[in-house]
């Protein structure tokens, strides 16, 4: 998920209440529920090598375990430092590094449960296994959980300046946020088993008329869909060859358009990463790939089928020169 939506539900654990158990709570919360994208430094590198690094070993088990020592033994310093220099502020809690370290914990461990929900994906177990997760629940950047959160968050420090009861609307905002991902979680195994039921009777339909199946269906991926929690787009097929049925249609293979009109055949790409490390890293992070000829014929572009909106595809994407491409029709199964 997005680093806005990582950081309020840090704030909100504070205004539920932690942030009364140790000096310095609310960094140990709001930094903690971030501190696993420190590896969105690897985009330095270039190109798209940085996927084959990000969501990897800082979301994983030694990180849940390292990054919020660091983190409280930091703001364990920064408060001690503070103290020596004369500028600790007068109304700061005791800082209890116990503490510190179990809400910097606690707010981590809320980063990589947030970041399995889209279909972007997480390798929860690196570096002891390469697999990537996906939960395909919410849109990498949910609007509603932007205004829920953002608004009880406001409504309980205002409540608290006021010198009102203010945990309460944290912790009803956190109760909803989870029965909202609960909801949508729902939503993607409902639209999933709408469109298996559709595929099953399209199927026993073409068997009957001696036709074999003509959508693929290797991989299912029901995608969240921007401010709609609704809706959802399927994508449905096998590597380099991909259909979807836009939000809003019915489920099923009936309604099923080819990924891409013009696609060219899977090329040698273990050879091709060779010499292209972009390639590498794409190949490891795509879970839908596929290949088409690039604008000026003079190559190849690899994308995948989960990026390949009008607003994404020209951020995920490799481009090779020099490769011929041998153009399959569209919507045929096979590579």
């Amino acid at each position: 998920m997005d680093n806005l939506t990582h950081s309020l539900v840090g704030a909100l654990l504070g205004q539920a209440g932690l942030k009364r158990k140790t000096g310095l709570a609310m960094p140990a919360l709001i930094i903690g529920a971030n501190i696993p994208d420190i590896d969105a430094t690897c985009v330095l590198m270039g190109n798209m090598q940085h996927l084959a690094l990000r969501r990897g070993l800082t979301h994983g088990p030694i990180a849940w375990v390292l990054l919020p020592l660091v983190l409280a033994g930091a703001l364990w310093w920064f408060d001690r430092w503070q103290d020596r220099r004369g500028k600790r502020p007068e109304g700061r809690l005791p800082v209890r590094f116990g503490w510190l370290y179990a809400l910097s914990l606690l707010a981590c461990l809320t980063h990589p449960a947030l970041d399995w929900l889209n279909t972007y994906g997480i390798r929860l177990l690196e570096p002891f296994s390469h697999q990537w997760f996906y939960g395909d629940t919410l849109f990498i950047v949910d609007i509603w959980l932007w205004l829920g959160m953002g608004f009880a968050t406001w409504f309980s420090l205002r409540r608290e300046k006021r010198g009102k009861h203010w945990r309460w609307p944290a912790v009803t905002a956190l109760i909803l946020a989870v029965g909202y991902i609960g909801w949508n979680w729902l939503e993607t195994q409902g639209t999933a088993a709408v469109y298996a039921i559709n595929s099953k009777a399209v199927y026993e339909a073409e068997d009957a008329a001696a036709s074999p199946p003509s959508i693929p269906g290797e991989t299912f991926i029901a995608s969240p869909v921007l401010f709609d929690a609704f809706e959802r787009e399927i994508i449905v097929g096998e590597k380099n060859n991909w259909f979807y049925v836009p939000a809003g249609e019915l489920p099923g293979p009936q309604n099923a358009r080819p990924m891409a009109e013009h696609r060219c055949a899977w090329p040698d790409t273990e050879a091709l990463s060779r010499t292209r490390p972009d390639l590498r890293a794409f190949l490891f992070w795509s879970r839908a790939p596929f290949v088409i000829p690039s604008q000026d014929g003079d190559g190849i572009v690899f994308h995948d089928a989960r990026f390949y909106g009008e607003y994404s595809r020209n951020g995920f994407y490799v481009e090779v020169k020099g490769v011929k491409c041998r153009e399959l029709p569209a919507g045929k199964m096979g590579s």
